[in-house]
């Protein structure tokens, strides 16, 4: 057999062990996806500008939301959406075989939510899609171009069709859970959608986490796939809203 046949043979195997040893070093070490966002995430944005202790003070007499008719929360008005609030992605990728994750969060965020009792009656926010960034440059380039197309369609948004119906008003540093319904549009295409959310009530402010399921083609969105990186036909959008008194 030839010297650069044999050389060959050799070199081949061992650009494969190096090119599957960077993609095991980016999956394991450098490529650095954000955890999923959670009640706890929701707990420390709703008490990140409470005053201190010594300044907190309660009214024992200040009104209570009534189950049976929905009215007396000493919530009810206009929240609007805080500092401090994420929206962002979650898809599944497969790197050389390697599975991983892609997470992209912004925080340019604006909308309000109107309460009224145990209801949420209205609310909506809206994302620049554009600001939305991973922990790679390169992934950002794709999901601001030919993914999402931000140039054309700068914005998300999502508008509550439905009011929320509570259990109850939370207590302070309490919880609750419902199902909102209503129009989320992406990539210029809107759909009715409905997910589970977790609401945190601080003195000062109210936080909403969750999460909703995203199939790409219904949005008319490419699959993120490309030449290296092979994604799921599906991903999660996640947010954590912090909401204060208008």
């Amino acid at each position: 057999m030839n010297t650069w046949r044999k050389r060959a043979l050799i070199a081949v195997p061992g650009a494969i062990i190096v090119v599957y040893a960077a993609i095991f070093v980016y999956t394991e070490w450098i490529n650095d996806p954000a955890d999923p966002l959670t009640v706890d995430d929701a707990r420390e944005l709703a008490s990140a500008t409470e005053p201190t202790a010594s300044t907190v003070t309660t009214d024992a007499s200040a009104p209570t939301a009534d189950v049976t008719d929905g009215t007396g929360s000493e919530l009810d008005g206009v929240w609007t959406i805080s500092a401090g609030s994420e929206f962002g992605y979650r898809v599944k990728e497969v790197l050389g075989g390697v599975d991983t994750e892609a997470v992209g969060r912004g925080e340019d965020i604006t909308g309000s939510i109107v309460i009224a009792g145990t209801r949420v009656t209205d609310g909506s926010f809206t994302v620049e899609v554009a600001t939305i960034a991973s922990d790679n440059s390169m992934r950002d380039g794709q999901f601001r171009g030919r993914v999402m197309e931000t140039e054309q369609f700068p914005e998300a948004s999502f508008e509550l069709t439905s009011a929320i119906e509570l259990s109850a008003v939370p207590p302070i540093d309490g919880e609750v859970n419902a199902a909102a319904t209503g129009d989320l549009t992406l990539h210029g295409v809107t759909r009715s959608v409905t997910f589970e959310v977790t609401a945190v009530r601080g003195n000062r402010r109210i936080a909403v986490v969750g999460s909703i399921p995203v199939v790409f083609a219904d949005y008319g969105i490419d699959n993120p796939s490309n030449g290296a990186v092979t994604t799921e036909d599906d991903g999660v959008l996640e947010f954590n809203l912090g909401f204060e008194r208008a």
